[in-house]
């Protein structure tokens, strides 16, 4: 499909790039949002993923898969926005996967607590441990696809996803 979108862009560059926009928007948006924690920061960055996006998708080599290559380009934009305007990196959740409470050990637990408290567990966690746990957590793609988008191998990635998921349990179970 990817191949299909790069060459309607090639024949015909507005339509081609407009269909890789409605392609990938959505997943680029709440990428970019679970990060920025609101829209209209989220909008300001996937103004910028998408300009850039354009001008460089005629020098695309095709050596990655294209949501692999946007992502990259969205995950760095994500940063240096956070970055530029001193904003702290954390995840949104989605309020109603946390809409029914959770009981733990007898004491009962809110979905507003439980995002808190991963919020919380995500910020502790060391840069790569969080960025392969919200992308094999929250985007679920494949260990291939975030060793291609990061350039890190399988193994290493499973064993940063692992003791991230531990960080969080254990994070979560103190409260």
């Amino acid at each position: 499909m990817d191949q299909e979108l790069i060459e309607k862009y090639k024949q015909d560059p507005p339509v081609g790039f407009q269909l890789i926009v409605k392609k990938y928007q959505e997943r680029i948006y709440w990428q970019i949002r679970r990060l920025t924690k609101n829209h209209q920061d989220t909008e300001d960055v996937m103004q910028n993923v998408f300009i850039k996006v354009w001008s460089g998708l005629e020098n695309f080599r095709e050596e990655s898969n294209l949501y692999t290559w946007i992502y990259r380009i969205a995950f760095n934009e994500t940063h240096t926005f956070l970055t530029k305007n001193n904003k702290k990196s954390t995840v949104d959740m989605d309020p109603p996967a946390f809409e029914n409470k959770l009981s733990t050990e007898g004491k009962e637990i809110s979905g507003d607590e439980i995002e808190a408290a991963l919020n919380k567990a995500l910020e502790e966690l060391p840069e790569k441990q969080r960025q392969v746990f919200e992308l094999k957590y929250f985007q679920e793609l494949k260990f291939q696809e975030i060793s291609e988008m990061l350039g890190t191998s399988v193994g290493g990635l499973k064993a940063s996803y692992h003791l991230a998921v531990k960080k969080i349990e254990e994070f979560i179970k103190a409260i």
